[in-house]
C-alpha cells in the first residue's frame, strides 16, 4: 500500500517535459521537495529514491553520502548483490565516477570520464553484468565539515534518447539532488541548520526571479537593476548560503523557506 507521504509521486516525468519552467514543472518540484521533506527515518528517504527512479522511468537512481570521518550511507535501487561486491572490493578506489566526479563541482554525464585504463575497463564490465545501465549522470554534492555524496541517475538506452533525457532533466536533477542531501543529514545529524547572515530583500529578490524560470536579463529588466547589478546581489547570496553556484544556492535558499515562488 502507498505511503501517503509517497502519493505526489504518482505521475510520471517524461523526457520531453521534464526541463525547468516556471509553470508545471514549479509545481511538479514543489511536490517532490514536500514528499523529501516529509520522509522521517533513512528507511523512508530510501523508499522515496524508489518511487523517483520510478517517476523518472530510469532504471537506477542511487544517492550515496561519505563524511569526514569516513562513514557512509547510501539510498538505492542497484541489486543488492553488486552492492555487496562493490563494497566488499572496494571498487570506489578505481570508479571513474567516484573519482572523476570527486574532482568536479557540476553534474557529470559518466561519458565524459576516463574509462580507458584497465582496471576501469574490467569494472565496466562487472558493473554492466550486474545490471548497472550504459548510461548515467552523477551530481557531485560537497556539505558541511567534508561530506560528500553524489546522486545519480543510471538508465540504458542509445546515445540519443539519453542526452534528450539528460538535456531536459539535469537542472531539475540538480535541484532534487541537493533536497535529498539535505534531507540524509538532517535524519543523520538531528538538523543541518547552520545558523548565517539573512538574505537582504534584493538579493531574495534576485534568487526568486531565478527559481522562477528567468534568465539573467530578463531578471534584471523584471527588477529594474543591471545585469552587473544583479550579479552582484547572486553572489551576495551564494556567499551566505554556502552554495557552491548560482543553481545550489536557489535550492538552499528554497529549501530554508526564504523563496515564495
Amino acid at each position: 500500500m502507498t505511503q501517503p507521504w509517497l502519493q505526489r509521486l504518482s505521475w510520471p516525468i517524461r523526457a520531453e517535459e521534464s526541463g525547468i519552467r516556471p509553470s508545471g514543472t514549479s509545481r511538479r518540484l514543489e511536490g517532490l521537495i514536500d514528499t523529501i521533506h516529509q520522509a522521517r527515518t533513512l528507511e523512508e528517504l530510501q523508499a522515496v529514491i524508489i518511487s523517483l527512479r520510478d517517476l523518472y522511468e530510469v532504471e537506477h537512481l542511487i544517492y550515496h553520502s561519505v563524511n569526514s570521518t569516513g562513514q557512509q550511507y547510501a539510498a538505492l535501487t542497484y541489486d543488492p548483490t553488486w552492492v555487496e561486491k562493490y563494497t566488499a572490493d572496494r571498487f570506489e578506489r578505481i570508479d571513474p565516477v567516484v573519482q572523476g566526479c570527486y574532482q568536479r563541482f557540476n553534474p557529470v554525464d559518466w561519458k565524459q570520464l576516463d574509462w580507458s585504463t584497465k582496471s576501469s575497463r574490467e569494472f565496466l564490465e562487472e558493473a554492466r553484468a550486474a545490471g548497472v545501465g550504459n548510461q548515467g549522470l552523477s551530481v557531485p554534492i560537497r556539505g558541511p565539515s567534508g561530506q560528500f555524496a553524489l546522486f545519480t541517475v543510471n538508465h540504458r538506452c542509445d546515445d540519443p534518447a539519453w542526452r534528450k533525457f539528460s538535456r531536459h532533466s539535469v537542472q531539475e536533477l540538480l535541484l532534487v539532488a541537493h533536497y535529498v542531501n539535505q534531507k540524509a543529514l538532517e535524519l543523520e545529524r538531528g538538523t543541518d541548520v547552520v545558523p548565517g547572515q539573512p538574505l537582504s530583500p534584493r538579493e531574495t529578490d534576485a534568487l526568486t526571479m531565478l527559481a522562477l524560470g528567468y534568465s539573467r536579463a530578463r531578471a534584471a529588466e523584471r527588477l529594474n537593476i543591471s545585469e552587473h547589478t544583479l550579479r552582484v546581489y547572486i553572489e551576495g547570496a551564494r556567499f551566505k548560503l554556502g552554495a557552491l553556484n548560482t543553481t545550489h544556492a536557489v535550492a538552499r535558499a528554497l529549501v530554508k523557506g526564504l523563496l515564495v515562488v
